[in-house]
């Protein structure tokens, strides 16, 4: 029989019935019947009761252990009697009659229960997350979480794709977010730094000819900490082809995203592979107020500033004229509600930070409220067919600058549609932003900027770039999206050195800054280099979406907290002077 166990503790079934057993793991439960001690034995893999009797010399050494314990036990499979059968538990209908039983280690007091899913203090989680880890809503997040990248793998290997790994030590780039940057201890002064993602070596790759590459890539950017985004750390998954167009990278992508999520989705409704919508990136901020859209959500935002010009309602009026847009959101079904709905919704997007949020009622095609009452009438009917709307639907208006009231108006879609319970349950919906802009004007530094990706090819190439006002030069760029939920940017890139110098000229760099900032890229560039183009979504999200977990920490195995701080591992931390000292650097305390 071997050492520590013949079975797991979710093996056993009334077929092993009158065996004699070994089994190992943690303390789970235990329950003192008096006369019997019920002891639930956890491993990885599932739960196994044992049963002990008071005259048994198992019974006062399970009575004696804390629960956490560490544990081997041998003893006899018996059938439960029917009223006692656990219709739940895969080994519910059998337990063990316990005989020896080994102490591997003793459990001391807990700081967190793990017999429990009720929430518990982050701070403490984070800290003892090998505690964390061993309840079964994270440990199933974390097992999802590897089949999940197992399954990616395999099916960007049907797809052609070879995997490849990229440097972890490279060079800063002065593009992107901020870098962790690594001292270089036999080159004084000099630092390599993280990478934010393998952008350049996976151009580099292609340059090189080996036509698809992936990989589950680890990526370190200095950001801050957001529900659907971990400091410090995240992976992706990172591919690039040659010789394609747009069509062809969603083409080979969209089976991958969709295989995984029909794999893993619980019958939940997944949009199939070719039939993401593609959703040019002006329309997306115009009907969802987002380049981030939630398609689970059936509600279009309008733009009807034209109705109020010389309109009866003053304050939109005299907005529209001074160049200010109004965007609708509509309400339907909510002839019922009091008016204390809509003053709630304008006052929840005061509480956001908004001036307001207005609206009108409409009950069998009557209007109420004060802008109905002033735009007139017959200017409401127009406006309402022109949103298609019915006799009791309502109306939300958001107004001001353009960007403001995209804004306002996309978060008042979700919260309309949240109120109303109009979101599409059970479903992963995807869809393709297209169209981005190439460039876009920086208010802070009064220059023409990068608005999205410095490294994509622009719509038009070269005779864009040189004809065109950079503001209406679109790109080759796109980001996926699932359910409100970015998932990854990608872009065909720009693989030619004549068309990056001119991009970046626009953009404000010399032709000395390119060659020195992104030597290797336009090195390469230079003897021949394929039409490319790629993306990355990313894992965390993926897996988040999938366990339906609102934060991105309870998919990753040992996350930081909000402050990027690993606080079971007590870093970042201070290191000794003489490590310091060897790298040739010096620490400055803050002001």
């Amino acid at each position: 029989m071997h050492a520590y166990r013949t079975h797991s503790c979710a093996e056993l079934r009334v077929t092993n019935v009158g065996e004699t057993v070994r089994l190992s793991g943690w303390v789970h439960r235990k329950r003192d019947h008096g006369h019997l001690l019920f002891v639930d034995l956890r491993d990885h893999f599932g739960i196994t009761q044992i049963v002990a009797d008071t005259d048994s010399p198992a019974f006062k050494i399970l009575d004696r252990l804390r629960v956490e314990s560490v544990v081997t036990v041998e003893g006899a499979v018996v059938a439960r009697s029917a009223e006692t059968i656990n219709a739940n538990l895969g080994t519910g209908e059998i337990e063990v009659r316990a005989g020896p039983v080994t102490v591997q280690s003793e459990a001391a007091e807990l700081p967190m229960p793990v017999a429990t899913e009720a929430d518990y203090p982050e701070e403490i989680r984070l800290k003892y997350r090998y505690l964390d880890l061993r309840r079964e809503q994270v440990h199933t997040n974390i097992m999802l979480r590897s089949a999940v990248i197992a399954s990616i793998r395999g099916r960007m290997i049907d797809q052609g794709f070879t995997e490849f790994q990229t440097p972890i030590l490279t060079a800063s780039s002065p593009e992107g977010a901020r870098d962790y940057l690594v001292p270089s201890r036999v080159h004084p002064g000099k630092f390599y730094a993280l990478p934010q993602a393998p952008q350049m070596f996976k151009q580099l790759i292609m340059v090189a000819g080996f036509d698809r590459y992936f990989q589950i890539a680890p990526c370190f950017r200095d950001e801050d900490a957001r529900a659907d985004r971990s400091p410090g750390e995240f992976y992706q998954l990172d591919f690039e082809m040659s010789f394609v167009t747009q069509d062809d990278v969603f083409a080979a992508i969209e089976p991958v995203l969709s295989g995984v999520f029909e794999e893993f989705a619980d019958g939940k409704s997944v949009t199939p592979a070719g039939e993401y919508l593609r959703i040019p990136y002006k329309e997306a901020l115009l009907k969802y107020g987002s380049d981030k859209p939630d398609l689970r959500n059936p509600l279009l935002i309008s733009d009807v500033g034209e109705h109020f010009k010389g309109s009866g309602f003053g304050l939109f009026a005299g907005l529209v004229e001074k160049g200010a847009v109004v965007r609708a959101i509509p309400a339907p079904g909510t002839a019922e509600k009091s008016r204390k709905f809509f003053d709630d919704m304008n006052e929840w997007a005061r509480g956001e930070g908004f001036a307001g949020l207005g609206y009108a009622t409409r009950k069998g095609g009557e209007w109420g409220g004060p802008i109905a009452k002033n735009h007139g009438e017959e200017g409401m009917k127009r406006l309402a067919d022109e949103m298609g709307l019915g006799p009791d639907d309502g109306i939300f208006f958001a107004a001001g600058k353009g960007e403001e009231a995209a804004k306002l108006a996309g978060a008042a879609r979700t919260r309309v549609a949240e109120q109303l319970d109009l979101i599409e349950k059970g479903a992963f919906r995807f869809c393709w932003i297209v169209d981005f802009p190439m460039f876009e004007y920086n208010d802070d530094q009064k220059k023409v900027d990068f608005s999205h990706n410095p490294f994509s090819m622009p719509q038009g190439g070269m005779e864009a770039l040189e004809s065109k006002d950079p503001l209406d030069i679109l790109a080759w760029q796109y980001d996926i999206v699932c359910n409100g939920v970015e998932l990854s940017s990608g872009a065909i890139r720009n693989h030619r050195p004549d068309i990056m110098y001119k991009a970046f000229e626009i953009a404000g760099y010399t032709r000395q800054e390119v060659d020195t900032n992104f030597a290797g890229m336009i090195n390469a560039f230079k003897f021949g280099a394929p039409p490319h183009g790629g993306s990355a979504p990313g894992i965390d999200r993926i897996v988040m979406l999938l366990a339906d977990e609102p934060n991105i920490r309870e998919v990753i195995l040992f996350p930081m907290n909000q402050k990027a701080e690993d606080l079971m591992m007590n870093a970042p931390s201070e290191v000794y002077p003489n490590q310091i000292k060897e790298l040739n650097i010096r620490i400055v305390e803050p002001s």
